[in-house]
């Protein structure tokens, strides 16, 4: 998967940029508290950006 396309989907599900790492962007959803990492790479694994919608609270692609 993109990762614009998973970033994408976690903006209109609530979810906030809240840092730039060294290696990834932090990711937050506010109303849950909850945080994950999403690494800087063009391509995105399914299984890992479905175990990242899973951290934040949000419906999996």
């Amino acid at each position: 998967m993109k990762r614009r396309i998973l970033i994408s989907h976690l903006n209109q599900n609530g979810c906030r940029l809240l840092r730039e790492g060294g290696r990834h962007s932090i990711y937050i959803n506010p109303d849950l508290k909850k945080v994950s990492a999403i690494p800087r790479h063009t391509e995105i694994s399914d299984k890992l950006s479905k175990k990242i919608c899973k951290d934040l609270g949000v419906l999996v692609l």
